[in-house]
């Protein structure tokens, strides 16, 4: 791939030699209709060839030698990644080039932290590489080195990236009764900002219409900072996700977007309110409203002598973050009562962090073509301070441990263990124990089809629980899309697999990929034996489809059968799902906030 990328820049484009008889074919309606459904030529993302390649090895021959020249080039729709002799000329390609706006030379060169006259670092590199692809705008990005013949101690290096389409319309229910939705361009005049409207009207709403304003701008002053702000009027509560909370907040942050970089951190402010808009009975409604300040700061430490020696992978971090949750009211339903969610809470909380994570570059995981990146490595996090909530102030002690293992037939393995504890009166109050494995099995291929294997084991275990959450199963941990919020224990083992097909199969580049999949949760009610533990299911079948070049995330139809055994009689034996916005993406973070461990939901995006 990085030859075909490299003759691109020094000899130029190279178009199809197609005849005019095959092109005056594609002008019949009838054919262009037909093509868009059955063969139509692919994008770069779906011709891309199946990738298994440790992140810096294309640049290891070149090490030490001076960066002479840093050139960007940017494809456009029409290009493949996988095949650049080959353009994709079609009403599609070219209605997304005629509508969209390239994202700038410097910006993009803002968000290189490789610099001319620098030595190659191939580390560096392939972490540079990584951060472009994870842009919210960008689809996928090659750092290529151009060798010099008249001058071997130097090399070029061409930045080849390739866009999103940025703008994205997103319908999330359109019935005679209710309309909503919302309409963003990730990328405003390619200058790296972020513009979102979204809207409800609702007659059983009061009033009809709500409304939000969401904007952002990533990498201020080449800070790496990205600040975003939003005033809402349809905002998810904190109760079921019903959106009539109203919210404004204005949030900074900088991630750890290297191992070499120096500083992290963040800081939100914001003020959160329900109002009942959807006119629920009192004993329903559940009344709240607070401020919350949250900010955290990390070193990286001994970052410098990574400059100077890139043999040292192992990396240490330390974080520490004051948050604050102040309740000026609280739902009476839960006075003076220990719901985490509804409590005054306020905490300082120190964090170390350990790690080593290198990357391959893969694809067809959780994309359906474009490059992705899996971690190989290790994360260790041992986090502690002091925490209260309500009137019950405990220190606290907990540490979050992951190991990513890459095999030789490129399975991808994570192997996970949550643990923490508040200590109170010389004893051990709510401790939470996680620990589990998941695995992304090697692609198989049959035919045209592309065949992976997803599985995820996990137990959870809580002891002497006063001030946090029971053990659920309404989460990634037990069953999705199940609805039971009187449905909670104290121990919890759970089993998830998931079968993926990715087909060459498209309609206008939305590609297809069928899947398949079983969850299965044992929970045992608190204060129970664990012979008194129910057994819980959810068995269903599904597709997904997106189009890689769009910025939009993906759409899936999701059908889910729950066997009705128990309290599984609250919900619908049958129910079906149908998601336009879901964004899959691996985690690519090496760092975050401080905190206490969760064991019903994976804020962190940690788990695979």
């Amino acid at each position: 791939m990085g030859c075909c990328l490299i003759c691109l820049y020094s000899t130029g484009q190279v178009t199809d030699t197609t005849s005019r008889l095959m092109r005056l074919k594609r002008n019949n309606i009838f054919q262009f209709f037909r093509n868009a459904v059955t063969r139509g030529q692919a994008d770069s993302a779906t011709l891309a060839s199946t990738l298994n390649a440790k992140s810096e090895d294309p640049y290891l021959p070149y090490q030490g030698k001076g960066i002479r020249h840093i050139i960007i080039k940017e494809f456009g729709f029409e290009k493949v990644f996988a095949d650049t002799s080959k353009r994709i000329e079609y009403f599609g390609t070219q209605l997304l080039n005629n509508l969209h706006r390239k994202t700038r030379d410097w910006v993009i060169r803002n968000n290189l932290f490789i610099h001319e006259r620098d030595p190659v670092d191939p580390y560096r590199l392939a972490n540079n590489e990584k951060y472009l692809r994870s842009l919210e705008y960008i689809q996928d990005a090659r750092i290529l080195v151009n060798y010099l013949p008249d001058n071997p101690d130097s090399v070029d290096l061409v930045v080849v990236v390739k866009d999103l389409f940025s703008i994205n319309g997103a319908i999330g229910n359109l019935a005679p009764n209710s309309i909503r939705g919302n309409l963003s361009d990730a990328n405003v005049l390619g200058l790296a900002q972020k513009v979102r409207v979204s809207i409800i009207e609702e007659t059983t709403r009061s009033p009809h219409f709500g409304y939000e304003l969401f904007y952002s701008k990533s990498n201020i002053g080449n800070s790496f900072v990205t600040t975003s702000m939003a005033y809402t009027r349809i905002n998810p509560d904190l109760t079921d996700g019903t959106p009539d909370e109203h919210a404004w907040y204005v949030r900074f942050d900088r991630p750890l977007y290297s191992p070499y970089a120096h500083y992290a951190g963040a800081f939100i402010v914001g003020n959160f309110r329900t109002d009942n808009n959807y006119n629920k009975p009192d004993s329903l409604y559940y009344d709240y409203h607070y401020r919350r300040y949250d900010g955290w700061i990390g070193r990286n430490l001994g970052s410098r002598q990574f400059l100077d020696n890139n043999s040292v992978r192992d990396r240490k971090f330390f974080g520490i973050r004051y948050l604050s949750n102040d309740f000026s009211a609280t739902p009476y339903q839960f006075k003076d009562q220990y719901v985490f969610k509804y409590n005054d809470r306020q905490a300082v909380l120190g964090e170390m962090t350990f790690f080593r994570q290198d990357f391959y570059k893969t694809n067809y995981i959780y994309g359906q073509g474009t490059t992705e990146d899996v971690s190989e490595g290790y994360n260790v996090s041992v986090a502690g301070g002091w925490y209260r909530q309500l009137q019950l102030k405990r220190p606290y002690a907990g540490v979050d441990a992951n190991r990513y293992v890459v095999t030789k037939k490129a399975d991808f393995i994570q192997y996970f263990l949550r643990a923490g504890t508040f200590i109170h009166n010389g004893g051990l109050q709510d401790a939470n124990i996680l620990f589990g494995a998941s695995m992304f099995s090697r692609l198989f291929l049959y035919h045209n089809l592309k065949i992976r294997q997803y599985l995820n084991f996990s137990y959870a275990r809580q002891f002497n629980r006063v001030g946090l959450d029971p053990l659920r199963i309404d989460n990634l941990f037990g069953l999705r899309y199940f609805n039971g919020d009187s449905t909670y224990g104290m121990r919890r083992i759970s089993m998830h697999t998931e079968t993926f097909f990715f087909t060459n199969f498209k309609i206008l580049s939305f590609k297809m990929a069928p899947f398949a999949f079983a969850d299965l949760s044992l929970l045992t009610p608190e204060n129970e034996k664990f012979s008194q533990s129910q057994l819980y299911q959810g068995l269903g079948a599904g597709v997904r489809t997106r189009n890689e070049n769009l910025v939009f995330g993906t759409i899936e139809l999701r059908f889910i059968y729950f066997p009705n055994q128990g309290e599984m009689a609250q919900n619908n034996t049958f129910k079906i799902t149908l998601n336009t916005d879901i964004h899959f993406r691996l985690n690519s973070n090496y760092v975050h906030a401080p905190d206490i461990v969760q064991v019903n939901n994976d804020p962190r995006n940690d788990i695979y």
